[in-house]
């Protein structure tokens, strides 16, 4: 009777065997314990919220923190440090659009006396990438860096509905529901909702709760006549006047568009 002999995966010169995540997803882990809520956490909070062992954690994070990643104050919390802030501000993304659009962004904040966003889409959420707000500005839920559902908010729903239709689909396909109000969205009204902005090349957005505000938004186009940003201003509901604010939103949009080197108009680009 024949023996089988077992057979050995080659062992690839220089390549360690499969130990668990690699050093840079669990450093990946680490950063991204953070959030709005978590600015600061001792080296207990950011190893359960990481999921990765405390001696891990601790020898990751002081990596971290010699490189400027991590800053660690005198009672032993850390937080993000300002050397990944300074890289992350080198995205070519968001800083060349960043350039163009303050100036206009500036005006529509000299004229509401409220808050300017500025998004994008990354992946199926939004991203605020700047936001002017006055000092008298009214409390908002999002800041910079902050990420925004895309299906009940002003600008995410600019940039949804000049997604492409297979993401658009996606989307539609799956149980939503309104943020913060938690009430669930109906499929059919979100898919009216998408076609008049595209029709518009606008869209005003009224909200109740938590604070009662208008947001009113315009698609901002890249060199591509795709999609490469939303703009919006949030007031308060009781001094909106989306009338006199849609054409300014709108102009700044456009401005901003032909800035990037967008070839059409607001309102004429086809949809996906």
């Amino acid at each position: 009777m024949a023996h089988e002999i077992p057979v050995t995966e080659p062992r690839v010169r220089g390549k360690r065997p499969p130990q668990g995540d690699p050093v840079v997803d669990r450093a990946f882990a680490l950063l991204g314990a953070f959030d709005a809520r978590r600015r600061s956490m001792t080296l207990g909070e950011l190893a359960r919220r990481s999921g990765i062992p405390t001696s891990s954690t601790l020898r990751l994070a002081g990596r971290l923190v010699a490189w400027g990643a991590l800053e660690r104050d005198a009672e032993g919390r850390y937080s993000i440090g300002l050397r990944l802030w300074e890289v992350a501000s080198l995205a070519p993304r968001a800083q060349g659009l960043k350039q163009v659009a303050m100036p206009y962004m500036g005006d529509l904040e000299e004229v509401t006396r409220q808050h300017v966003l500025l998004a994008v889409r990354d992946g199926d959420q939004g991203l605020l990438v700047e936001r002017l707000s006055s000092h008298l500005a009214m409390p908002v839920l999002y800041r910079v860096g902050g990420r925004l559902p895309l299906h009940s908010t002003g600008v995410g729903l600019v940039l949804l509905a000049y997604a492409e239709s297979e993401f658009q689909e996606e989307v539609l396909g799956r149980p939503l529901v309104h943020e913060p109000e938690k009430v669930a969205v109906s499929p059919a009204a979100l898919r009216r909702t998408l076609a008049a902005i595209r029709q518009d090349g606008l869209h005003v957005l009224r909200r109740r709760a938590p604070q009662p505000l208008v947001s009113v938004a315009a698609p901002v186009f890249g060199a591509d006549d795709r999609i490469a940003a939303a703009l919006s201003v949030v007031v308060p509901l009781e001094h909106a006047e989306p009338r006199l604010l849609g054409p300014a939103v709108r102009t700044a949009a456009r401005a901003i568009s032909r800035g990037l080197g967008a070839q059409r108009s607001i309102g004429l680009v086809p949809a996906p």
